[in-house]
Protein backbone atom coordinates (compact mmCIF):
# COMPACT_ATOMS: atom_id res chain seq x y z
CA UNK A 1 0.00 0.00 0.00
CA UNK A 2 0.98 3.77 -0.42
CA UNK A 3 -0.88 6.50 0.90
CA UNK A 4 -0.47 9.89 -0.49
CA UNK A 5 -0.80 13.28 1.16
CA UNK A 6 -1.03 16.49 -0.44
CA UNK A 7 -0.50 20.23 0.93
CA UNK A 8 -0.50 23.51 -0.13
CA UNK A 9 -3.03 24.42 -1.29
CA UNK A 10 -5.61 27.78 -0.79
CA UNK A 11 -6.70 31.09 -2.02
CA UNK A 12 -4.20 32.98 -4.23
CA UNK A 13 -4.87 35.54 -6.70
CA UNK A 14 -4.74 35.79 -10.55
CA UNK A 15 -1.74 35.70 -11.69
CA UNK A 16 0.13 34.44 -8.17
CA UNK A 17 2.21 31.24 -7.56
CA UNK A 18 1.51 28.32 -5.23
CA UNK A 19 3.58 25.49 -4.64
CA UNK A 20 1.59 21.91 -4.14
CA UNK A 21 3.51 19.11 -2.33
CA UNK A 22 2.79 15.46 -2.16
CA UNK A 23 4.64 13.36 0.34
CA UNK A 24 4.17 9.39 -0.25
CA UNK A 25 4.56 6.92 2.50
CA UNK A 26 4.24 2.86 2.97
CA UNK A 27 5.62 1.10 0.27
CA UNK A 28 7.41 3.92 -1.27
CA UNK A 29 9.81 1.17 -2.60
CA UNK A 30 7.35 0.20 -5.33
CA UNK A 31 6.41 3.38 -6.58
CA UNK A 32 7.58 4.09 -10.61
CA UNK A 33 5.71 7.29 -11.20
CA UNK A 34 4.30 9.92 -9.36
CA UNK A 35 1.88 12.76 -10.65
CA UNK A 36 -0.55 15.40 -10.28
CA UNK A 37 -4.68 15.63 -11.67
CA UNK A 38 -6.81 17.75 -10.97
CA UNK A 39 -11.04 18.10 -11.40
CA UNK A 40 -13.58 20.91 -10.80
CA UNK A 41 -16.94 20.02 -10.02
CA UNK A 42 -18.92 18.47 -12.73
CA UNK A 43 -16.18 17.15 -14.44
CA UNK A 44 -13.88 14.16 -14.92
CA UNK A 45 -10.44 13.96 -13.31
CA UNK A 46 -7.78 15.23 -15.71
CA UNK A 47 -4.07 15.01 -15.77
CA UNK A 48 -1.64 17.80 -15.19
CA UNK A 49 2.17 16.75 -14.89
CA UNK A 50 3.84 14.01 -14.16
CA UNK A 51 7.56 12.69 -13.61
CA UNK A 52 9.10 9.12 -13.49
CA UNK A 53 11.74 7.28 -11.67
CA UNK A 54 14.16 8.37 -14.32
CA UNK A 55 13.08 12.13 -14.05
CA UNK A 56 11.20 12.23 -17.13
CA UNK A 57 8.38 14.74 -16.81
CA UNK A 58 5.18 15.21 -18.96
CA UNK A 59 2.80 18.28 -18.89
CA UNK A 60 -0.65 18.58 -20.30
CA UNK A 61 -0.98 21.71 -23.06
CA UNK A 62 -2.73 23.85 -20.71
CA UNK A 63 -0.45 23.87 -18.19
CA UNK A 64 2.66 23.71 -19.92
CA UNK A 65 5.57 26.45 -19.54
CA UNK A 66 3.69 27.73 -16.25
CA UNK A 67 3.27 24.43 -13.67
CA UNK A 68 6.83 22.31 -12.90
CA UNK A 69 7.07 19.30 -11.62
CA UNK A 70 9.76 18.21 -9.53
CA UNK A 71 10.64 15.51 -6.91
CA UNK A 72 13.23 15.02 -3.98
CA UNK A 73 16.10 12.90 -3.83
CA UNK A 74 14.24 10.01 -1.83
CA UNK A 75 11.67 9.93 -4.77
CA UNK A 76 8.98 10.03 -1.86
CA UNK A 77 8.03 13.94 -2.24
CA UNK A 78 6.71 15.49 -5.23
CA UNK A 79 6.33 19.32 -5.80
CA UNK A 80 3.70 20.71 -8.31
CA UNK A 81 4.91 24.55 -8.75
CA UNK A 82 2.32 26.46 -10.55
CA UNK A 83 3.00 30.30 -11.47
CA UNK A 84 0.57 32.92 -13.48
CA UNK A 85 -2.12 31.29 -12.28
CA UNK A 86 -5.59 31.78 -14.00
CA UNK A 87 -9.06 31.44 -12.83
CA UNK A 88 -9.30 28.34 -15.13
CA UNK A 89 -6.65 26.30 -12.45
CA UNK A 90 -9.47 26.52 -9.44
CA UNK A 91 -9.59 22.91 -8.92
CA UNK A 92 -9.16 20.73 -6.11
CA UNK A 93 -5.98 18.84 -7.00
CA UNK A 94 -5.11 15.05 -6.73
CA UNK A 95 -1.88 13.50 -6.23
CA UNK A 96 -0.82 10.23 -7.89
CA UNK A 97 1.99 7.26 -7.69
CA UNK A 98 2.15 4.30 -10.47
CA UNK A 99 4.32 1.40 -9.53
CA UNK A 100 4.25 -2.83 -8.46
CA UNK A 101 1.66 -2.20 -5.89
CA UNK A 102 -1.19 -0.67 -8.31
CA UNK A 103 -2.14 3.05 -8.65
CA UNK A 104 -2.90 5.31 -5.68
CA UNK A 105 -4.28 8.61 -4.76
CA UNK A 106 -4.20 11.32 -2.26
CA UNK A 107 -7.40 13.05 -1.05
CA UNK A 108 -6.91 16.29 -2.88
CA UNK A 109 -6.25 19.97 -2.12
CA UNK A 110 -8.18 22.58 -3.14
CA UNK A 111 -6.69 25.53 -5.11
CA UNK A 112 -8.88 28.77 -5.61
CA UNK A 113 -7.87 31.44 -7.87
CA UNK A 114 -10.14 34.68 -7.62
CA UNK A 115 -10.09 37.20 -9.96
Amino acid sequence: QVQLVESGGGLVQAGGSLRLSCAASGSTSSINTMGWYRQAPGKQRELVAHITSGGSTNYSDSVKGRFTISRDNAKTTVYLQMTSLKSEDTDVYYCTSYGLKGVFWGRGTQVTISS
